[in-house]
């Protein structure tokens, strides 16, 4: 995608060097910086302090921080330590268990000596591998938007759409998963226009969704979180698309705080509600997210202190609570299978449940765990 008209991705490798730069996205949509990741601690570190955020990105970032690791020591035991330091930094997207399964697979076979050259190898390819899954998924999404602006009586107005946190892409190498079809949309000329839900506490669809769709200039209005509701009562929604940072074998589908609100309020209204994600966000050894998804416990100080510019253009971060009010952070929260109309993967779009995923697994040629 581009900032200003120039072609970007928030993870690129640095020109002739094998190190990678990332868009620092705590610091938007005020500031543009890169920052530049050469170790496996630095990489570590821009995953836990969610300066890259986004399972695919998360899983892109934790190959290169392997890389980075087998580079200056291949030997086994850095590869073991390298594996649980990147697993450790962020418990609830399942893409990076499956990106650091997948580095630690394929360095293994190699010898010593071949080991940092595969490890460079493969996380580029996982990263492009992601390009094409995220266009791919936004093909399969534009065609239920096109259908469904082909229904709108004429004279309705624009297809409305809600998202919820960002899942453009800025959470992944390009395209996006949720936003994907979205802009594939906008680019085919249908009349669309999209409500992004602030999502508290960190703001995501305020910072990142907002920013990264008026670079694209697609039609956008910013909204807080507990008014997808009230749209959706007055006739303002047609359809809600969200992403995911694992998905269940039975269609169990976890993503930011707050969206399983806007899935309870899209079910009492007849709105489709659908969820993009790449194959690899599913997590075939679980069935039941409730009960089986580990709920990522972030720092309360996010939701008692907000963050923002100040009127002399510095960042400054404010208290909004009594000093000593305690506060719960729950970075995730998991929608049932059965309030999502359909899974929107590079493969195709299927059905929120046990044989929905029963179908995909087949037709990858693989049995579920």
């Amino acid at each position: 995608m581009k900032i200003q008209g120039v072609p970007h991705r928030p993870i690129e490798i640095v020109p002739g060097q094998k190190t990678v730069r990332i868009i620092d996205q705590t610091l938007l949509p005020h500031a543009l910086e890169w920052c530049e990741l050469a170790t496996l601690e630095a990489a570590a570190e821009a995953i836990k302090t969610m300066q890259v955020r986004g399972a695919p990105l998360i899983g892109a970032t934790a190959a290169y921080g392997y890389f980075f690791a087998v580079r200056d020591d291949a030997s086994d035991v850095m590869r073991a330590r390298a594996y649980d330091l990147l697993m450790a930094t962020r418990p609830t997207a399942v893409n990076l268990r499956w990106a650091l399964n997948r580095m630690h697979r394929v360095v293994a076979s190699a010898s010593l000596v071949e080991r940092a050259a595969v490890a460079w190898a493969e996380a580029g390819a996982i990263c492009e591998e992601d390009v094409r899954t995220n266009h791919a998924i936004g093909a399969h999404g534009l065609e239920i938007f096109r259908k469904m602006a082909a229904q709108k009586p004429p004279g309705s107005g624009p297809l409305q759409i809600v998202t919820h946190c960002n899942a453009g892409w800025l959470a992944c190498v390009d395209w996006g998963t949720a936003i994907a079809p979205i802009y594939q949309a906008y680019d085919a000329g249908i009349n669309l226009h999209v409500w992004v839900s602030e999502t508290r506490p960190r703001g995501q669809g305020a910072s990142l969704t907002a920013w990264e769709l008026g670079q694209h200039a697609v039609p956008h209005t910013l909204v807080v979180d507990n008014e997808a509701g009230h749209l959706a009562q007055r006739g303002l929604v047609d359809v809600m698309i969200v992403g995911a940072d694992r998905v269940t074998s039975r269609g169990d589908a976890a993503n930011k705080i707050g969206t399983y609100l806007k899935a309870l309020a899209a079910k009492a209204h007849n709105i489709p509600f659908y969820v993009a994600l790449p194959v690899s966000t599913i997590d075939w050894t679980i069935a039941d997210g409730v009960r089986d998804i580990p709920i990522e416990q972030r720092s309360g100080r996010e939701v008692t202190h907000m963050g923002g510019l100040g009127a002399d253009g510095r960042r400054q971060e404010v208290l909004i609570t009594p000093a000593s009010t305690p506060a719960r952070n729950d970075g995730f929260d998991v929608t049932p299978g059965g309030l999502i109309t359909g899974l929107i993967t590079e493969h195709g779009v299927y059905e929120a449940s046990a044989e929905g995923l029963n179908r995909l697994a087949i037709q990858l040629g693989r049995t579920k765990a």
